[in-house]
């Protein structure tokens, strides 16, 4: 049985058409949600499991308002096998399940003076640094997928409105990908913010051209839980890493759960 006819055995009757991806400090989201309903990826074949403290591995399912989503509450990251392509089969299964958007959520270091931790990023466009592929050994020419407007200026727009009508600070940027799982050095800070990056992070660019292979929409939003190595006095780690997204977290969920419930599909 594949993970697809284990969700449609399980949910008869859903048609979920908005996909979450939950990076780390995001975890308050997925108690947001209403009428949960937990699959856990141990039994949806194919599904990996995520080996990093804070990320969680259960798919749920439920609704916010009128909107049916899903919410994958942790990925697999491209530094944990060295494979890119460990989110191939989760976002193919939602996508064939029937969901048309998938929003992405990460934590990010800050390259910019004016985007201090805590700031939220809508990420208008990536720079694959390592310049690895999720899509290599695909066939046909759909692998030859364009990366223009990656990440939907239509979703973005209004996810911004939104935030300015909440009153909460978001900016937009490039986010820059490193695979990690080291933190990246000074010199590779200044590299990423010279070549046009306004944040770094460890995920979302494999699974963003997944998504966008699939003919998925993409939104992304960063959160800042760092400055970028050399930019500030701070002493990065992981346990920083976490401890900083869970202090920005309620207006991190409070922005998620307006855009969702107000999208337009």
């Amino acid at each position: 049985m594949t993970a697809l006819e284990v969700l449609q055995q399980r949910f008869p009757n859903a048609k979920p058409k908005i996909a979450v991806i939950l990076g780390s400090g995001w975890g308050d989201f997925a108690k947001a949600i209403e009428n949960p309903q937990t699959v856990s990826y141990k039994d949806l074949p194919g599904f990996p499991l995520p080996s990093v403290q804070g990320h969680a591995s259960d798919l749920i399912y439920g609704t916010f308002g009128d909107k049916e989503v899903v919410i994958l509450t942790g990925r697999k990251h491209t530094y944990e096998t060295g494979d890119a392509d460990g989110m191939k089969l989760p976002i193919r299964t939602l996508k064939a399940w029937g969901c048309e958007v998938l929003v992405q959520t990460n934590a990010a270091g800050s390259l910019r003076p004016f985007m201090q931790p805590g700031s939220l990023m809508m990420i208008n466009d990536h720079i694959n640094l390592p310049q690895r592929s999720p899509l290599i050994g695909e066939t046909g020419s759909e692998r030859f997928v364009s990366m223009v407007n990656a990440y939907d200026a239509d979703l973005r727009s209004k996810a911004m409105a939104m935030a300015k009508a909440q009153g909460l600070p978001v900016y937009e940027g490039v986010y820059a990908w490193y695979v990690g799982p080291q933190f990246e050095t000074p010199a590779e800070i200044r590299m990423a913010a010279i070549v046009g990056a306004d944040a770094v992070g460890m995920s979302t660019v494999p699974e963003t051209i997944i998504a966008r292979h699939s003919q998925m929409k993409v939104l992304a939003i960063s959160l800042m839980t760092n400055m970028g190595a050399g930019l500030s006095e701070e002493n990065i780690s992981h346990a920083h890493t976490l401890s900083q997204a869970q202090a920005a977290s309620e207006n991190a969920t409070k922005l998620l759960t307006q855009v969702i419930q107000n999208m337009t599909l």
